[in-house]
C-alpha cells in the first residue's frame, strides 16, 4: 500500500500592518531616549510631534492624517507605559486581516470591560467614558486617552495597541461602528461577570466572545 503524501502545511498570513507597527515602536521603546522623545507626543496633533517625525515618518509619510495620527499617538502611548507595564514581553502580532480578524480582538471597550470585572474602574466610570466617546470626534478623543490607557495599565489591564491604532485611524468616517463594537465587548465581558454569579456559571473565554 502506498503512503499518502503530508498534507501540506498551511500557510502563515503575514502580520497586519498594524501589528508591526507596534512591535516597531516596542523596539524603539528599548532605548530610553527614544522612550523620551515618543512620550513627547501624548494627547498631541502630529503637527506639534517634531520629536516623534524621525521615527515615524517611513510608517506615515503618505497615510491619511487620520492615521497618521493614530500612528504617533499610539507610539505616544506606548511609550508613556508605567513600569510594570514596560516590564511585560511586547504583544505578539496575530494572523490575519479584515472585520473578522478584529473582532476577534480585544477592543478599549474590552479592555474597559475587564478592568470593571476585576475592580480597576467603577462601572459607572467605564461606562460614562465609553458613551462619551462614542459621541466625540478622534479630535476630541485623542486627548483623553494617556489618562484612560494609564489607568487601565496601571491596573494590569491590557490594551491591544494594533487594535487601538486602526480603531482610532477609522474613527472619524466609521464612528457608530466602531463605537458600537466598543460597546458590544464592554458589555459581554461585563454581563459574563455577572452570569458567572450564578452556580455552575463559567465566564466565556474574551476572544470567543467577540467572535460571535
Amino acid at each position: 500500500m502506498t503512503p499518502s503524501a503530508p498534507a501540506p502545511a498551511p500557510t502563515k498570513k503575514p502580520p497586519r500592518a498594524s501589528d508591526r507597527f507596534v512591535a516597531y515602536v516596542f523596539g524603539l521603546c528599548e532605548s530610553k531616549q527614544t522612550r523620551a522623545e515618543l512620550r513627547r507626543g501624548l494627547g498631541l496633533p502630529v503637527e506639534r510631534c517634531n520629536y516623534l517625525h524621525r521615527y515615524l515618518v517611513p510608517w506615515t509619510a503618505e497615510a491619511h492624517p487620520d492615521a497618521k495620527r493614530a500612528h504617533y499617538a499610539v507610539a505616544a502611548l506606548i511609550a508613556a507605559r508605567p513600569r510594570t507595564a514596560r516590564d511585560l514581553p511586547a504583544p505578539a502580532a496575530a494572523d490575519g486581516e479584515g472585520a473578522a480578524a478584529r473582532r476577534a480582538r480585544g477592543n478599549l471597550g474590552a479592555s474597559l470591560g475587564r478592568a470593571v470585572t476585576q475592580g480597576v474602574l467603577k462601572p459607572a466610570t467605564a461606562e460614562s467614558a465609553l458613551h462619551l466617546m462614542s459621541r466625540q470626534s478622534a479630535d476630541a478623543i485623542h486627548p483623553s486617552l494617556p489618562a484612560l490607557t494609564r489607568q487601565l495599565l496601571t491596573g494590569g489591564i491590557p490594551v491591544d495597541w494594533a487594535v487601538l491604532v486602526e480603531d482610532l485611524a477609522s474613527w472619524d468616517h466609521y464612528r457608530d461602528r466602531n463605537a458600537t463594537a466598543w460597546l458590544e465587548s464592554y458589555f459581554r465581558i461585563t454581563s459574563a461577570q455577572i452570569t458567572s454569579d450564578e452556580p455552575g456559571a463559567e465566564i466565556p473565554d474574551v476572544t470567543e466572545e467577540n467572535q460571535r
